[in-house]
């Protein structure tokens, strides 16, 4: 974990992103940016995993190879399938790799993610990450409505 303390504010939209491709980091970066979000990357497994249970990230980016050989070995995303969904609900969960076909919902189920995208679509990324959110805050508004109105009556017992 880098020695450097970014402080989130809640006017912020913080992302989280683990990547092993340099070129694929920064076009990352660079579209969350310019979407808004202010980014944080994770070096390592443990680097992600702590990061991931500080914040309530909105948008989160796994390379399928982050820090590993295949697919299975990544830990990063082995952690994320076995959490609870309540868990990683607030975010929008991405996977990134040369093996997918953009935006294959069977894939994204298969990988307990929101959204797969193929790196040859990179140049997309920033479009892509848009839709994604959108898509899944219009498929959770309902039950986040309802979560609040529910915290709001519980408060004024």
């Amino acid at each position: 974990m880098t020695g450097s303390f970014d402080f989130v504010s809640t006017e912020d939209k913080p992302a989280l992103i683990a990547f092993s491709t340099p070129e694929w980091l920064e076009a990352a970066k660079t579209a969350l940016r310019e979407l808004g979000y202010k980014v944080h990357t994770a070096a390592t497994h443990s680097d992600f995993l702590v990061r991931f249970g500080q914040v309530h990230y909105q948008v989160v980016i796994i390379e399928e190879l982050f820090a590993a050989n295949t697919i299975e070995e990544n830990l990063t995303l082995q952690a994320l399938q076995a959490m609870p969904v309540n868990q990683r609900r607030h975010a929008t969960i991405f996977l990134l790799g040369e093996s997918f076909q953009t935006f294959t919902p069977m894939e994204a189920f298969k990988h307990s993610v929101h959204a797969v995208i193929s790196s040859s679509e990179m140049f997309l990324v920033k479009q892509l990450i848009e839709k994604a959110v959108a898509d899944n805050n219009l498929f959770l508004q309902s039950f986040r409505e309802v979560q609040n109105r529910v915290y709001t009556s519980a408060t004024r017992v």
